[in-house]
């Protein structure tokens, strides 16, 4: 369905059934990531991404990441990693260290105490995200799932996608030794 918006531009409304679809979605994701925060800040007193800091670096072999690539796998920008990095380093869980073959980067590094708070942690966290959201969804509904955001994050961050100058995009930057 196509109305004229303004002037000559088209806007492509959402026809009946993507308008319900995006308001489930919606309403389910701030459900959930409201469910999962809560769940966190009682257990551990963080957010949800500070959880998903420190878990992205305890899944490398060394626990330990450069700044730019965790925030590109965190999906979020560089000053709001930073700042994230610099609490938990407060607090003992990540340290930062220099790059040496940049100067420029930095380097975040999962402690023993940020791996053991992880591991007191994620039990709770795998329940909250289990009875929220997997135990509703059948196995066949779990591989959509997958497919669908799959798909819809392709499109949003491929190289040729709408939106190119995604936030914690950079150039590439060379590996750190």
């Amino acid at each position: 369905m196509k109305q004229t918006y303004t002037g000559s531009m088209t806007t492509r409304w959402l026809s009946p059934d993507e308008q319900r679809a995006w308001r489930a979605y919606i309403a389910a994701s701030l459900l959930l990531e409201d469910t999962i925060d809560r769940q966190l800040q009682q257990e551990a007193g963080m957010p949800h991404l500070y959880y998903s800091i420190l878990a992205n670096l305890s899944e490398t072999s060394e626990r330990r990441l450069r700044m730019t690539e965790l925030a590109e796998r965190l999906k979020i920008t560089r000053p709001r990693l930073t700042y994230a990095v610099a609490r938990l380093e407060k607090d003992g869980l990540v340290r930062r260290e220099s790059c040496e073959s940049d100067k420029r980067g930095s380097i975040a590094v999962l402690t023993d105490e940020g791996t053991a708070v992880l591991e007191r942690t994620a039990p709770g966290h795998v329940e909250t995200v289990r009875t929220a959201l997997f135990d509703r969804l059948t196995p066949e509904q779990v591989g959509q799932l997958e497919e669908i955001f799959t798909s819809v994050t392709a499109g949003l961050q491929g190289e040729d996608g709408p939106f190119e100058g995604l936030p914690w995009r950079r150039r590439s930057t060379p590996p750190c030794s």
